[in-house]
């Protein structure tokens, strides 16, 4: 085994992986940095810039929601590679179209479809990476993974600084067909050609809602990952609507925030994973991240006459502070066996993903109640989203803790096996 992971295959296998996860956050992050110029260019007014916002970016975490669910089974019956050829063609395809669209309703269905390609990426990335590693060392090959992958965060906000923001959909289409080439020689996961080869169902995910007792740790696995999607998806890319109840000295750039949160994101999955790996326990890793992003969020939330560079330092925190993605979804591959394992670890982060739209609507829900609640009173000066800012914030890590202590240590557990 240690043969195995110090090879050439391994290593090659690790590093394509990473690339790949590079150009899946390229794109996934791409329209909240491009959402304002974009929009300003095919006619949609200022008003409507934070609600049509939110369909275009809901539409596509509902692509993902789909296609976690496709690609997990298919990567299950078929395969780990083939899902990574087939959902690299289809956002990079996608990205290539949505270059061309003229209207909100175009933009939405192509952000829909290259949702779906999108979402096979990572689950089958950390699967491979997972079964071909040493139960003692795959956390090192998920931390470089997510800790290089996540700077295609960096990557879309450069870009799309310095070129037109159809220039930055087809530069992520051009990235995809690169990989695309690039994966031609990696090889699929041993673990999975023993499984190929014996009668047991594969990718079934049904078994995942037969049995209370796989339903409940499932679940669990998503609902602890849920309050970093609220960092990058509401209090982040909402962050010019957020500037201007925190006192901005002048408007906040979501393009910036979601830069600097993913540079955070990918230093905070590599002091998770080392973290994991000294402590031995994910689930220790998972409560010490957990408790320091309530801290990250509530220093966002009550920060006074907010300036772009406090507005950096807060992002990078908030992101350090979720930087557990790679943990998580680790977590989530190990808690299953071989014939759902991809089922598992790519819907897993995809949910996660697609809950974004539920907390998107509970967030608004509470907006418009504290809204309404001011203008009762007659307040003009409105701090609506900061305290539903700060009720969110509770709600999601108070359920991420309590899902957290129904888990158990996966550290070291060997995952050459099925479910029955």
């Amino acid at each position: 085994m240690q043969k195995k992971d110090t090879s050439r295959n391994v290593i090659f296998l690790v590093i394509v992986a990473a690339l790949g996860y590079f150009v899946d956050i390229y794109d996934l992050v791409l329209f909240s940095v491009v959402r304002i110029k974009s929009f300003h260019d095919i006619g949609v007014s200022a008003d409507d810039m934070l609600g049509k916002g939110q369909f275009v970016i809901n539409m596509q975490m509902a692509g993902l929601l789909v296609g976690g669910i496709i690609w997990g089974i298919l990567g299950d019956k078929f395969g780990r590679i083939k899902v990574l050829f087939g959902s690299i063609l289809l956002y990079s395809l996608a990205n290539f179209a949505n270059g061309f669209a003229t209207d909100v309703n175009t933009y939405a269905i192509i952000r829909l479809i290259a949702g779906i390609g999108l979402a096979g990426e990572l689950g089958a990335g950390i699967t491979l990476v997972s079964e071909t590693m040493s139960k003692e060392n795959r956390g090192y090959g998920t931390m470089i993974v997510a800790g290089v992958g996540l700077f295609g965060a960096v990557a879309a906000a450069t870009v799309a600084k310095n070129f037109a923001w159809q220039t930055s959909y087809f530069v992520g289409g051009g990235l995809g067909i690169l990989l695309l080439l690039l994966r031609v020689g990696t090889f699929e996961s041993g673990m999975f050609k023993v499984v190929e080869k014996s009668g047991v169902t594969k990718g079934d995910m049904r078994m995942l809602f037969t049995s209370r007792k796989r339903f409940w740790k499932y679940l669990c696995c998503i609902l602890i990952g849920m309050p970093l999607w609220y960092v990058v998806g509401i209090l982040v890319t909402l962050s010019p609507e957020f500037g201007k109840e925190l006192g901005a000295v002048q408007p906040l750039s979501a393009g910036t925030g979601i830069m600097y949160t993913y540079i955070g994101i990918a230093i905070g999955d590599i002091l998770a994973g080392l973290l994991a790996q000294i402590t031995r326990s994910r689930k220790l890793t998972m409560l010490v991240f957990l408790l320091v992003s309530v801290v990250s969020m509530a220093s966002y939330l009550s920060a006074k006459n907010i300036t772009p560079a406090q507005f950096i330092g807060l992002s990078l925190f908030m992101g350090i502070s979720v930087g557990y993605w790679a943990t998580f979804v680790t977590i989530a591959s190990e808690q299953f066996g071989t014939n759902i394992r991809s089922t598992v670890t790519t819907t897993v982060p995809n949910f996660v993903r697609g809950a974004l739209i539920p907390i998107t609507f509970a967030f608004n829900a509470i907006v418009s109640y504290f809204v309404s609640q001011e203008k009762a009173k007659g307040i003009t000066q409105s701090t609506a989203l900061i305290h539903s800012g700060y009720v969110m914030m509770a709600l999601l890590t108070i359920i991420a803790l309590f899902a957290l202590s129904q888990l158990k240590e996966s550290f070291g557990k060997d995952l050459d096996y099925v479910e029955q």
